[in-house]
């Protein structure tokens, strides 16, 4: 029996020191983003100068990784200048590939760095074999990074209908409530998101108030979530807000969770994923440190056999609680 080939590990890095640790932990490949918008996670302190994005590719090919830039926000209409000079840039330091959503960007990678390795954002929310095709035929693009809406079983057909179009999945970390790249709770609410301006929630936009009993967040002005006293006061964001619906106070939309699938690489292996992507540019290196390395060990374990060891992460995970999301689907 043929062996699976190896996936590739993909693991954040929303700062130098997050590259060095994550390719130091064992990742493959390491995703960046310049510090614009031109990439979806475009908050204070975080991303890399072009300076920054040369020396990291330095040290992740000393290293034997690999560095890919995700430019994944949609281009303002009429001034799509500051995401070409991003892909000119990109491609000039010898980036291993680029991550890109929007099509005009796509188009233009296309023609203007025929040598450039295409990869095909999450946020482009391609998850069918035909929308796939289209990009890989039209475009070039050699892997997709599929929206976390489908289930192994599923991600499997696909991959025998594209292949040899690589497929990418996310393996660890926050979820979206929605389709990615077609969530508008964060423009509704501060006229900013993650897909025009490359952030979700913006802290500019974020307020807490202490009141008699707790600490209450707000995003804009709207209150999203109340807190008892000692209860810890998590992020406000509106697809994690707790509200009062028909007389009952519940997470309306999402409850505070973490996607953790090390127990479902063999599956995923099998399914004939290419890579197994990390979330969280936007967390500290030791996060990435620990995450990469409970990875990297449990697929080291796949490939060779192994049973994936018992790894605990729930003191890194979102509400201290994990999920497998959409891959397993139980609530069908």
């Amino acid at each position: 029996m043929e062996r699976p080939v190896r996936p590739e590990l993909v693991c954040p890095a929303g700062t130098p020191a997050a590259l060095k640790s994550a390719v130091d932990a064992g990742a493959d490949c390491v995703y960046v983003g310049f510090r614009d918008e031109t990439n979806a996670r475009n908050f204070p302190g975080l991303n890399f100068s072009r300076k920054e994005l040369e020396d990291g590719i330095a040290y992740a090919h000393g290293k034997g990784a690999k560095v890919l830039v995700a430019i994944n926000t949609f281009p303002r209409a009429g001034a799509p200048e500051l995401w070409h000079r991003a892909v000119d840039d990109a491609a000039r330091l010898r980036a291993d590939a680029v991550i890109l959503a929007d099509i005009g960007l796509i188009a233009y990678a296309a023609g203007t760095h025929p040598d450039l390795r295409l990869h095909l954002s999450v946020q482009a929310a391609a998850s069918n074999p035909g929308s796939i095709r289209f990009y890989a035929e039209r475009f070039g693009v050699r892997r997709v990074v599929l929206p976390r809406v489908l289930t192994v079983q599923e991600i499997a057909a696909v991959n025998a209908e594209i292949s040899p179009i690589e497929t990418e999945v996310f393996v660890f970390g926050g979820l979206c409530v929605m389709a990615e790249g077609r969530c508008a709770l964060s423009s509704y609410a501060t006229g900013q998101s993650p897909n025009m301006n490359g952030v979700c929630s913006p802290a500019s936009h974020v307020r807490y108030e202490e009141q008699a009993g707790g600490i209450t967040s707000q995003l804009a002005g709207f209150t999203i979530n109340k807190f008892g006293q000692g209860e810890p006061a998590g992020y406000p964001t509106l697809c994690k807000g707790r509200f009062v619906a028909n007389g009952k106070t519940s997470y309306l939309f999402e409850e505070p969770t973490s996607l953790n699938t090390l127990a479902m690489l063999p599956d995923l292996v099998k399914a004939g994923v290419t890579a197994f992507k990390i979330e969280g540019r936007q967390r500290g290196r030791a996060y990435v440190a620990a995450v990469v390395q409970a990875f990297r060990t449990g697929l080291d374990a796949v490939m060779e056999g192994r049973a994936v060891p018992d790894i605990d992460l729930d003191r890194i995970t979102e509400g201290g609680r994990q999920t497998t999301g959409a891959y397993e689907r139980t609530w069908r």
